[in-house]
């Protein structure tokens, strides 16, 4: 079977199934592992479909719009949560995006911890209000009705005068060829924005964002300190990120 014929497969069994896997891919179309996976990232790149750890996707498994999104994953996202605050003590200074998986970790803060919380998202406020002891810092800016945040030219200038001790980060996709991406323009310019102006990076991300790519740069993989996803890293293989300086939680 020659590879157009291949790929035109793939294509099928991702349009009819949604999702699709290596091993699967492998058995049925009689090639190694390695073949599907070329197969799969040339596809990728020609935005036919979502690259993810395993397998493939339909080009846009999650939906772009904030309500839409908070009921993606969500006991993953709890998961998630539990591990992140791992990282917050009392007094710091957090900066937090608008990501649904960031808001999952910001609504479980202690009620008793003091700090101050940086955001440009409505919805990381808006849980914080019953927060006694946390100051909020909200950035203004132009607003993002898909994601419910301050985007633009003063919310950029805002981030560059902070100087965050950690920063969660909601991530979209990461690989380590092509970095930390995201499919909305705007969005990914805040992030980056914040990885530049925080001392340490705690990107939050569900699994299946991992060896995937968007459209739109925000940094370099290894700027990120920690990922913290819902898999266990013990049973997960994961050691490419971990080689490459980043820990996993």
């Amino acid at each position: 079977m020659i590879k157009a014929e291949r790929q035109n497969l793939i294509l099928e069994y991702v349009a009819k199934d949604k999702k699709v896997l290596l091993d699967q891919l492998s058995e049925i179309l009689n090639v190694s592992e390695d073949t599907v996976r070329r197969d799969i990232k040339e596809l990728s790149d020609q935005g036919l479909l979502r690259a993810v750890r395993g397998g493939a996707m339909h080009r846009s498994p999650i939906p772009m719009h904030y309500r839409d999104r908070q009921n993606v994953d969500v006991e993953h996202k709890k998961i998630i949560a539990a591990k992140a605050l791992e990282f917050i003590k009392p007094n710091m200074v957090l900066l937090v995006d608008s990501g649904t998986s960031t808001l999952a970790a910001v609504a479980n803060l202690p009620k008793d911890m003091q700090l101050t919380v940086v955001t440009n998202s409505f919805p990381v406020a808006s849980v914080l209000e019953d927060h006694p002891k946390i100051e909020v810092l909200f950035i203004g800016g132009r607003l993002n009705k898909t994601s419910f945040s301050t985007t633009g030219y003063e919310t950029i200038q805002t981030l560059r005068s902070i100087r965050a001790d950690i920063c969660f980060l909601g991530v979209c996709s990461i690989d380590l060829n092509y970095g930390v991406t995201g499919v909305d323009y705007e969005d990914s310019q805040i992030k980056k924005a914040m990885v530049e102006t925080s001392k340490y990076i705690v990107a939050l991300s569900t699994s299946d964002k991992l060896n995937t790519s968007e459209s739109f740069y925000i940094c370099a993989a290894n700027l990120i300190n920690v990922i913290v996803t819902e898999a266990d890293p013990k049973l997960v293989n994961l050691s490419d990120y971990s080689n490459a300086g980043i820990e996993i939680r």
